[in-house]
């Protein structure tokens, strides 16, 4: 029971402490001084990085969990691999990517009040992103799927939904880069 008492108290601290950091930042992006721009496109940039590696990563694991027997150790390993890189990495990269990026959308330097809302390469963007953000979603209920042994599909088609993230990142960052309206 102690040891339950003291795992609590740990997350008590953690808890307090993103909530305070949580206030912080909304302090700073309500002020929004003239550094913080850059840095928080820096963090967004990261966090976009990190969400590709779990959606490029995560149909990989699907293909090899595809040809490994139900029940075996194999599986079960797969199981935890994906849970994690869903969990940990993927999804929390997502949200931060999605928080920061419409931060900086709002924020960005085509108009005063809207930002680059009144860019039409930003909506196309969003668009892609929506997509990306729909495979997510998708990637989400697979996990799922394999968690409970549901698999119904075979290795091959993992194979070609992994182009799927590739693709719409290529069109983000196309449009990112070359702002062609």
């Amino acid at each position: 029971m102690s040891a339950a008492i003291a795992f609590l108290t740990r997350w008590r601290g953690i808890e307090i402490g993103v909530v305070a950091l949580g206030v912080m930042l909304g302090v700073l992006i309500y002020v929004s001084p003239p550094w913080l721009y850059p840095w928080l496109k820096a963090f967004h940039i990261i966090a976009i990085i990190a969400w590709m590696a779990g959606m490029l990563y995560l149909p990989r694991l699907f293909v090899y969990h595809a040809d490994a027997e139900v029940g075996s150790k194999q599986s079960e390993t797969f199981k935890i691999m994906e849970r994690r890189l869903l969990n940990v990495i993927t999804t929390p990269a997502m949200v931060a990517s999605w928080a920061l990026g419409l931060w900086l959308a709002w924020s960005g330097p085509a108009d005063p009040q809207w930002g680059w809302f009144t860019s039409g390469w930003l909506w196309a963007k969003l668009a892609l992103v929506l997509g990306l953000s729909g495979v997510h979603g998708f990637f989400v209920r697979l996990v799922r799927d394999f968690a409970l042994d549901r698999n119904r599909r075979g290795a091959t088609f993992y194979r070609g939904i992994n182009e799927l993230p590739t693709v719409l990142m290529f069109g983000i960052v196309l449009l990112v880069v070359l702002k062609p309206f």
